[in-house]
């Protein structure tokens, strides 16, 4: 008997009718294939089969989250932790296989951990240039008795050569002005808004800002590992331009091609669980009507549970048209 969800919980699933249906248009890697189209394609395959199809020098901005050096289960494909030595030489066969998809002036994201991130940064810097280290915190965490809380995630910022796009304006932050200056009578890079006074301010590599999607959050699904949309939205927009190719060779329930969607810019998506494809599937589909990204409006990103946006209210599941039509 299935489980019947409350009322407000938004988690998006798959019935078995429409797994059926939208694994139908989800290409699927063996030993013949032959892959014609890459641009808004969804691959399910290994990284290791799916890099031999792909065309070389196609990449201009890399989203890169592959597990962790931790033990986890993604919907039945378990990922073991390993020995130190063992992830860094597997993480390092990772990168060898996407490499010759970037371009010359590709920007590089790399999702990790404290643990992690001291294992991968070697191999980092011997294939890219590392730029900076974001830190995020998560609004998620078990607490610990013995240990501080472990509560925040890593990004790596690399480039693939010193010649590369950043578009600092498109990824400031509106924050609340807690000692509003004035100069002359006038407010000093501050503006009044409504009962409220905001300043927009330059990002910096610590975001306290962001909300891990949960379950009366639309874009929500069972993957262990979601990352919300407002952060890849925020590198995405940093780092590529309207009609640039984003590619994702961990897309997961697919975070990523989502937000690259709704940014107006090409991607890809590459993941071995076809079933997290399939919600990327839907959830791309969902994105046609409601391009709406939790915490970015009017061109700027808000501070979390900021008081005045204008957040689009998103239809739930059973209020829209059949995905299946």
């Amino acid at each position: 008997m299935t489980h019947k969800k409350a009322p407000r919980n938004r988690t998006l699933s798959c019935s078995d009718k429409e797994l059926s249906s939208l694994s139908n248009s989800i290409f699927q890697v063996s030993a013949q294939s032959k892959l014609e189209r890459v641009e808004n394609q969804l691959i399910c395959g290994s990284i290791f089969d799916v890099s031999k199809l792909l065309p070389n020098n196609f990449v201009d901005l890399l989203i890169l989250d592959p597990p962790y050096n931790i033990t986890k289960s993604f919907n039945g494909f378990n990922f073991i932790k390993r020995k130190n030595i063992d992830y860094a030489s597997w993480f390092d066969s990772v990168i060898v296989k996407i490499v010759p998809l970037l371009k010359r002036n590709a920007t590089i994201y790399i999702c990790s951990e404290w643990r992690t991130s001291n294992l991968i940064y070697p191999i980092l810097e011997k294939h890219f240039i590392v730029q900076n280290r974001i830190t995020w915190e998560r609004d998620k965490g078990r607490g610990a008795k013995r240990n501080w809380k472990n509560n925040s995630e890593d990004i790596w910022f690399c480039t693939n050569s010193n010649e590369y796009y950043f578009d600092v304006e498109s990824v400031k932050q509106k924050r609340k002005v807690l000692a509003p200056y004035k100069e002359n009578g006038k407010p000093k890079d501050w503006q009044q808004e409504s009962k409220e006074k905001y300043r927009l301010t330059y990002p910096s590599n610590l975001w306290t800002d962001l909300t891990v999607p949960f379950w009366s959050m639309s874009e929500n699904t069972d993957h262990p590992t979601q990352k919300p949309e407002k952060l890849i939205a925020k590198l995405v927009l940093a780092s590529s331009q309207r009609g640039d190719f984003v590619f994702d060779p961990f897309v997961g329930s697919g975070t990523s091609v989502v937000v690259a969607n709704k940014l107006n810019r090409r991607w890809c998506g590459v993941d071995i669980n076809m079933e997290y494809l399939c919600w990327a599937k839907k959830r791309l589909i969902s994105a046609k009507s409601n391009s709406n990204i939790q915490g970015y409006n009017d061109g700027v990103f808000w501070d979390r549970n900021a008081t005045n946006q204008k957040y689009q209210k998103t239809k739930s599941n059973s209020q829209q048209t059949s995905l299946l039509a």
